[in-house]
C-alpha cells in the first residue's frame, strides 16, 4: 500500500522553470493624442503616412496581437504622467464544426432553417417619437425611433412575388401614412 502522495516541486528543487514571458508592448500617448508604440523596445510604426491615435488603439492592438491572437503585456502613459497596465489575452480560438461522413437527408423544417432571407429596409420620416407604427400588409409592428424615423425589414419570401407589393407605415398616434414599394 503506497502511503505518499503525488510529488509536487517545491522551491528547493533543482528543476529550473522559466518564467513566462509576454511581449511587452509600451504606448507612449503625446499631447495632439497621436500614439507612438514599441513591442519589446522595437518600433511598431503606423501603416502607411498616417499615425496612431487613440481612435485607432483598437486597431493597433489587433495588428500587435496579430488580430488577437498572441497575448501581450501593454503599458500606456499618458501625456499627463499616469500610466495605465493590462495584459491582453488572445481570444479562445473557435472549433471548427465537424461534418457528418454520411449526409443527413433534408427535411422541410431544415430546409426552413437553413433559408436565409432576403429582406429590404422600409423607412419613413413624419411620426411621434415612439409611437407604434403599424406595416401592412400587416406582418408586423415596430416602434419609432427617438426622432419620430420609423425602420421596418420586411422579409421578401414572405410575399408570392413580391414585384409591385406596396407597403404601408402607419403611425397609431400621429396618423401618419407613408406609402412604399417593395422594388
Amino acid at each position: 500500500m503506497n502511503l505518499t502522495g503525488p510529488r509536487r516541486s517545491g522551491p528547493n528543487d533543482d528543476e529550473t522553470t522559466a518564467p513566462v514571458e509576454l511581449p511587452h508592448v509600451l504606448v507612449t500617448v503625446a499631447e495632439d493624442g497621436t500614439l507612438t508604440a514599441t513591442v519589446d523596445g522595437t518600433p511598431f510604426p503606423a501603416p502607411g503616412e498616417t499615425a496612431w491615435t487613440r481612435t485607432t488603439f483598437g486597431p493597433l492592438m489587433d495588428a500587435i496581437t496579430s488580430d488577437r491572437t498572441v497575448a501581450v503585456r501593454v503599458e500606456v502613459r499618458e501625456c499627463d504622467g499616469s500610466v495605465f497596465t493590462d495584459i491582453i489575452r488572445p481570444r479562445t480560438p473557435r472549433r471548427a464544426v465537424t461534418l457528418p461522413e454520411k449526409p443527413v437527408p433534408e427535411t422541410r423544417r431544415s430546409h426552413h432553417a437553413r433559408r436565409v432571407p432576403r429582406l429590404m429596409e422600409v423607412t419613413a420620416d413624419g411620426f411621434v417619437p415612439g409611437e407604434d407604427v403599424a406595416i401592412a400588409v400587416i406582418v408586423s409592428h415596430t416602434d419609432a425611433t427617438g426622432t419620430g424615423g420609423a425602420r421596418a425589414l420586411i422579409d421578401l419570401d414572405t410575399f408570392p412575388d413580391a414585384a409591385g407589393q406596396e407597403v404601408i407605415l402607419l403611425g397609431r398616434i400621429s396618423g401618419t401614412l407613408a406609402v412604399r414599394q417593395l422594388t
